[in-house]
């Protein structure tokens, strides 16, 4: 037991290039980062490659920092996962001020909670039919909670983001747009400086908005991916190539008309 828990709380998830959980592997050395929830360096993974990027500027002497948990969370939400993952109390300040709960837990409480037990069942869907039935699922809900829960709600942006990627996978891409765009503002609101999330459903969109002949709208969305992603990735990263590469396609379709 001792052993598996050690094992457990040094762990890493292993993400693809769009931050979605493929595997969990062991890298001791990046162990030694402690949490913060608001930290100061990001992970990031080329393949299985663990990359370590500061995303802003560190004082000489100060302690580098990686969040273990999902930011997005309330604080009660974070500290729980702390505790039963990790064995301690955070006491960061925004762990202090509970920062954002308001925000994160807006609207009808009924409503989120419904919301909420809808994506804990979610389970990722392996054909085109079970895709469409999540999405049937994220269709009735975010109907019959407008104007009950605002997009800032964390579980009415997952249900967004559910509902994006489940139209990605139908190549229902006009709809897929319409979800994606309703999540700019709250990603800005919950990941305001420099963070891969962030960067990542900033490219999603703006491919998305290309592929419906939104070219400057298209551009500026992809610019800001970039701007985030040169930092939090690096300019080496194979997903940055990609985004530089559609980036500069919509700036050439800019330059001809």
């Amino acid at each position: 037991f001792p052993l598996f828990l050690q094992v457990t709380c040094n762990c890493f998830t292993i993400s693809n290039g769009e931050m979605q959980d493929v595997g969990v592997g062991l890298y001791p050395s990046m162990s030694l980062l402690n949490h913060s929830c608001d930290p100061n360096c990001v992970i990031v993974f080329e393949g299985y490659q663990l990359l370590l990027h500061s995303v802003r500027e560190i004082q000489i002497g100060e302690e580098l920092t990686i969040s273990y948990v999902e930011s997005l969370m309330p604080t009660r939400e974070r500290q729980k996962q702390l505790l039963r993952q990790y064995c301690f109390e955070c006491d960061c300040p925004l762990c202090q001020n509970q920062e954002k709960d308001a925000e994160k837990l807006a609207g009808e409480e009924h409503a989120w909670k419904e919301v909420k037990d809808a994506i804990n069942e979610v389970r990722y869907p392996k054909s085109k039919e079970e895709w469409k039935h999540v999405l049937a699922r994220c269709q009735n809900l975010l109907r019959s909670n407008k104007g009950h829960l605002p997009d800032t709600n964390i579980y009415q942006l997952k249900m967004l983001d559910c509902a994006m990627d489940a139209c990605i996978n139908l190549e229902s891409w006009e709809e897929a747009l319409y979800y994606g765009s309703r999540t700019l503002e709250p990603y800005r609101l919950y990941y305001p400086g420099f963070h891969p999330l962030r960067a990542v459903q900033l490219m999603r969109v703006g491919k998305l908005q290309y592929s419906q002949d939104m070219v400057p709208q298209a551009l500026e969305t992809l610019k800001q991916a970039y701007n985030i992603m040169k930092v939090t990735h690096g300019t080496d990263h194979s997903l940055m190539k990609v985004l530089m590469e559609i980036k500069e396609e919509c700036e050439a379709m800019m330059r001809v008309q």
